[in-house]
């Protein structure tokens, strides 16, 4: 049962990449929108616990970094908002 509950956290964040790559792609999202930046966050951090439980360390390595790019991202989106940074 872990197994396929694992499994169904990695397809969820594959589809959430897919659609945020698409949505971007197709313009209906800016890259560094909430929307998009968020889906890819979610999506990352789904993909590392598929992947760590799977023990295939590269590609957690990369989730691992592309979450922590929509972190930068979103973070930076909300102190500019919130005018703490220029």
């Amino acid at each position: 049962m872990e197994k396929i509950i694992i499994d169904i956290i990695g397809w969820v964040g594959t589809i959430l990449f897919l659609l945020a790559y698409a949505l971007v792609s197709a313009k209906k999202v800016e890259a560094d929108s909430w929307s998009y930046q968020g889906m890819n966050l979610i999506a990352g951090i789904s993909l590392t616990i598929n992947t760590l439980y799977l023990q295939a360390y590269p590609s957690a390595g990369l989730n691992i970094a592309w979450l922590l790019v929509a972190v930068m991202t979103l973070s930076r989106k909300y102190f500019k908002k919130n005018s703490l940074v220029e």
